[in-house]
């Protein structure tokens, strides 16, 4: 099995790129949940409809990344129905997480309906790719991190202002650690004992959902 791929750590110097690495650590890991933030539509179960992205290509590349933080569980998901993934990067820990090359006008689009925004619009990367942070809103998601540089390109992602110890964490549902779960499997990187001592180790799921239970929905 092959190992995470090699990140730097590290500003961005330049010009924005035109080419991001798109880093998920929640249910955006797995491709096919992506493809509804790329391509558009609702997921099954759902009555969410993703307008989709103005580029409708999927990644032409997506690799597995490891990144300084800790991965936590809160606030509730309307989608879901239960916490949502956040990432801290400012906690002492290890985050496993796939990166997925796209476009920046991609990565705008799809951090817009993490948002609740109409996606459309072009960031403006500048903050984020010379501090490492860059606050949009108070929202959840809001939150724009430049977490290093994989092959000379920022991997750029989206969580809280706040922290993990600042909120109160939500156990996730059986159907989002699933699909967690399994795109993080798909990532090539953790085998299943690995990815589900992980996830059921983190804030909020800790307490609520073993590595056994958690193996056994990969299973499945």
């Amino acid at each position: 099995m092959a190992g995470a791929h090699p990140i730097e750590p590290g500003a961005v110097e330049g010009p924005a790129p035109e080419w991001v690495w798109y880093t998920s650590y929640g249910s955006n890991m797995h491709l096919d949940r992506l493809a509804y933030y790329v391509k558009g539509g609702r997921p099954p179960g759902t009555d969410k409809t993703y307008p989709g992205c103005r580029d409708r290509r999927m990644p032409s590349r997506s690799v597995p990344v490891e990144l300084s933080g800790v991965l936590y569980f809160a606030t509730r998901s309307p989608v879901w129905g239960g916490g949502r993934a956040f990432y801290d990067p400012r906690a002492e820990g290890r985050v496993y997480a796939r990166a997925h090359l796209v476009s920046a006008a991609q990565f705008a689009d799809i951090a817009a309906q993490e948002m609740y925004r109409n996606p459309g619009e072009d960031l403006d990367l500048t903050g984020v790719l010379t501090s490492g942070v860059a606050t949009l809103g108070s929202g959840r998601y809001e939150t724009l991190v430049c977490a290093g540089q994989a092959e000379r390109l920022p991997l750029l992602t989206f969580t809280a202002p706040w922290g993990a110890d600042e909120v109160t964490p939500v156990s996730p549902s059986r159907a989002y650690l699933r699909i967690l779960a399994s795109g993080l499997l798909a990532a090539g990187a953790w085998d299943a004992d690995t990815v589900a001592a992980y996830v059921a180790s983190s804030r909020g799921a800790a307490g609520h959902w073993s590595a056994r239970e958690i193996r056994a929905l990969i299973a499945d």
